[in-house]
């Protein structure tokens, strides 16, 4: 099964960078420059995990993340963090982010992440159908 993701950070260049390196692996991912907009792309349609940056001009990643947890509790959200703000990642991860990655982010532990959040998501959808 192909896993949905949403790259959600404002510089350009990292996400153009990302989206080539998924693509390379066969692996669509959709971009979004602010929280505003990933939330509007997540109201379209299911996404399985969301790579969030903390740190976005207007709505940031922690507040994005609030949202999408209310909205989307089933998304997985990697938590993307440079600054070395490690407290911004813990942060995330107490409002319920699957996990979180230093930036410059090292490409094949964001890809781990990425499948093992994907693994995660799979499991919380089979077992909330299970549990009713």
């Amino acid at each position: 099964m192909d896993i949905k993701i949403l790259l959600v950070d404002d510089e350009s260049d990292f996400v153009e960078t990302m989206a080539k390196r998924f693509g390379i692996r066969k692996m669509p991912i959709d971009t979004a420059r602010s929280g505003q907009e990933a939330l509007e792309l997540l109201a379209a349609q299911d996404y399985d995990v969301v790579i969030l940056d903390v740190r976005m001009p207007g709505m940031d990643g922690l507040e994005t993340l609030r949202e999408i947890r209310e909205k989307n509790p089933l998304t997985e959200v990697i938590m993307l963090t440079g600054h070395a703000s490690l407290e911004a990642g813990m942060q995330g991860m107490n409002l319920g982010a699957y996990d979180y990655i230093l930036k410059p982010a090292d490409f094949d532990e964001l890809l781990d992440k990425v499948r093992t959040a994907f693994e995660r998501k799979e499991l919380n959808a089979k077992s909330r159908k299970q549990g009713g």
